[in-house]
């Protein structure tokens, strides 16, 4: 499977889990109608667990901007294919959040809020405090870049020479490594740290003919994506700074 590929399907199937979790528990007459945010960082990880399988052979299984950006900044993964790899995913995360849209389609037209019909395709602030919301995320992302670039071995050794990311890591303590954030961070912004996870969704919400569907908050917009990608460029920024960075 080519890497671009990968990276698409890998963060499709993030989204379609998470995407569907929040529509799950928000949305009216569903089955897991107010199940609680325990229940959406579990489904959160595991759906980093499905993406990062499917995606790491092939393409490091990124599936986050920000973890291609980290990368590239310690050296560990080529500037030339960070853009190929954040289309891929926010191409990837479009898609999957269309599909959890189609999937629980009948129920968005059973809810009227419309912060309700925009929670499964966007983050949103508890308390909205612009410079608090981007510290947010910018503490988030920082703390899973750092445990990526300390947990990884600069090459998968799978006969592919596979490029880093997620996928050197294992799926299973990425999934951990996401609730856990989810869980003690998320609280407050609903915690992207990914900028692909919430532009991406966000334009399907602009773009899909969602019954009775509010704005799109983008004036909002900018604090997932810069949060993550500070985030990202000063946990690398500390990896370089210790002196263990430079593998490639």
């Amino acid at each position: 499977m080519d890497a671009f590929v990968a990276e698409f399907v890998g963060t499709s199937l993030l989204l379609a889990m998470g995407s569907g979790v929040v529509a799950n528990v928000v949305l009216n007459q569903t089955k897991g109608n107010g199940s609680g945010w325990i229940v959406i960082t579990t489904a959160w990880a595991l759906g980093v667990f499905i993406g990062v399988v499917v995606a790491g052979p092939y393409s490091g299984a990124h599936l986050n901007p920000a973890v291609s950006i980290a990368l590239a900044i310690a050296g560990d993964f080529p500037w030339a294919d960070v853009p190929k790899y954040v289309l891929a995913q926010i191409f990837g995360a479009m898609f999957g959040s269309g599909i959890a849209w189609l999937v629980y389609k009948d129920h968005f037209d059973a809810t009227e809020d419309k912060g309700l019909k925009f929670a499964p395709f966007g983050t949103a602030p508890a308390i909205r405090n612009l410079p608090s919301n981007l510290i947010s995320e910018i503490v988030g992302t920082s703390v899973l870049i750092i445990v990526i670039l300390y947990s990884t071995e600069p090459i998968i050794q799978d006969g592919n020479n596979t490029p880093i990311g997620l996928g050197s890591l294992g799926a299973l303590p990425v999934a951990f490594l996401v609730w856990v954030i989810g869980l003690s961070m998320g609280g407050t912004t609903g915690y992207a740290i990914n900028p692909a996870r919430d532009l991406g969704p966000r334009l399907m919400h602009q773009i899909l003919p969602i019954k009775g569907k509010g704005d799109s908050d983008w004036g909002y917009s900018w604090v997932p994506i810069a949060g993550p990608i500070l985030g990202a460029a000063i946990a690398a920024g500390i990896y370089l700074l210790l002196g263990v960075g430079g593998m490639v």
